[in-house]
């Protein structure tokens, strides 16, 4: 039996825009409000995830604890992306994105609890909570495609993801700030303070919850029409429809319908699961090397100054030239970009495999080539997933992606820091350059069985 997909349905497939073409501004607003959002999203996923740890810390004293944290938030993305695409599914995006943007507004408000209560425990929770920002974030990417023509899906969901390089580069800035202005007032006392250290702040998460929540009003107030809603209004009806619902979402009754749903499609698409490989193996490499490097830097000598300037090189090298990444991807293939993609992520795992703690310079640009290597996986994977998605079909496909990405992104952090323990960053390296390998030669038939566009 043939395990090609079938021919999406025309009405699936948005029209090519002209000069004159309403949709045109429309998509325009949204791009803007989703820009809009990702810029204050970014704010509160980077504020609190650049204390989290150190709070954890703080509260525990233990450094295991610590990394607790950020596992946490990856895991809480990870369960939400389903729920997520099942609401965008049944409802529009609109609902979906403020349920995102709501939980993780409420996972800042309990870190703060826990801070002030001195909970680690409790901050843990939280995180995972918080982590529905992250997932509301990823789905926004999705959302730009909605009313994209076919010729710019690319283009315009990289503008999504270059706007989180504002909230991300300016998080961690305003969550000092917030720190400085607060004062004692938002601070747990001396007695949690560990090996010399200023005791821990709520400041930062009280900047997230505020961040989350004015993401939540940009959505509400200028997400209009629902970007998902309107690509459908030119798809047929189905008869009796209540107004609002969305015929045909294939996401079944509920979120675990949905998964299947979309585990068919893909399993059924070779382009389909070609895209979504490459979104995992992206994002499961850059955690695992990005991770670990601080640490590796750390036993090298280097200071927190010189970590944090080669760790904001990585994540520049992620979102600042995600434009870039779109229009290349738009006009030779969003597949072939995928191939430049692991080209880099090879490149900077061998980069990096023999670069002593010390050698900043040489970990700034391995980490930079990371950074290009994701960015690639994620804006070209994301766009060919949806060129091989039928329309009913995609919310579900797209939570499932979302899953997938973050499921991947855990298991890269627990297995780097395994391999850390038992052998050496170098060895990480070498292992992340064979899986990218190994990963380009078993993609090769899903590569010319795909329709490359």
């Amino acid at each position: 039996m043939s395990t090609e997909p079938p021919a999406p349905d025309p009405s699936s497939v948005p029209p090519v825009a002209t000069p004159d073409d309403p949709a045109l501004p429309t998509q325009r607003r949204t791009l803007t409000t989703l820009a809009a959002t990702q810029v204050l999203s970014g704010v509160g996923v980077a504020s609190g995830i650049a204390v989290a740890p150190l709070v954890a810390s703080a509260l525990s004293g233990s450094d295991a604890i610590a990394g607790l944290t950020s596992t946490s938030g990856v895991v809480g993305a990870a369960l939400v992306a389903l729920p997520l695409a099942h609401v965008a599914g049944q409802r529009g995006r609109r609902p979906s994105l403020l349920l995102g943007f709501g939980v993780a507004t409420g996972g800042a408000v309990l870190a703060t609890g826990a801070v002030l209560v001195g909970s680690w425990p409790l901050l843990v929770v939280a995180m995972l909570l918080f982590g529905s920002g992250t997932a509301a974030g990823l789905a926004s990417r999705f959302a730009a495609t909605d009313l994209a023509t076919p010729q710019r899906r690319a283009r315009d969901l990289s503008v999504v993801v270059w706007a989180t390089t504002v909230g991300s580069v300016v998080g961690p800035t305003l969550a000092g700030l917030a720190d400085r202005v607060a004062g004692p007032g938002l601070r747990l006392g001396d007695a949690h303070a560990q090996h010399g250290s200023t005791a821990p702040s709520a400041a930062p998460f009280v900047l997230a919850a505020v961040a989350f929540a004015l993401a939540a009003t940009v959505v509400v107030v200028w997400l209009r029409p629902d970007p998902l809603l309107a690509s459908r209004t030119t798809s047929d009806a189905a008869p009796g429809a209540a107004p609002g619902a969305v015929p045909g979402d294939g996401t079944g009754s509920s979120w675990r319908d949905g998964l299947r749903a979309g585990w068919a499609v893909v399993s059924a698409s070779p382009t389909a699961r070609l895209a979504l490989g490459a979104i995992v193996l992206s994002h499961l490499v850059m955690v695992g090397l990005m991770s670990m490097t601080p640490v590796h830097m750390n036993h090298g000598g280097a200071t927190l100054q010189v970590v944090g300037l080669v760790i904001s090189a990585h994540i520049a090298g992620m979102y600042a030239l995600s434009p870039v990444v779109g229009w290349l991807a738009d006009r030779v293939g969003h597949a072939r970009v995928l191939y430049v993609g692991g080209a880099l992520l090879l490149a900077a795992a061998v980069v990096v495999a023999g670069a002593p703690g010390e050698d900043s310079a040489r970990l700034t640009v391995g980490l930079v080539l990371l950074g290009l290597g994701w960015s690639c996986g994620l804006v070209a994977g994301s766009a060919l997933l949806v060129d091989a998605t039928p329309g009913p079909s995609r919310t579900s496909v797209q939570g499932l992606s979302d899953l997938a990405m973050n499921t991947g992104g855990a298991v890269g952090g627990i297995l780097a820091g395994a391999i850390i323990g038992f052998s050496s960053y170098g060895a990480l390296a070498w292992g992340a350059a064979a899986l990218v390998v190994v990963c380009a030669v078993v993609a090769a038939p899903l590569a010319r069985r795909a329709a490359l566009r």
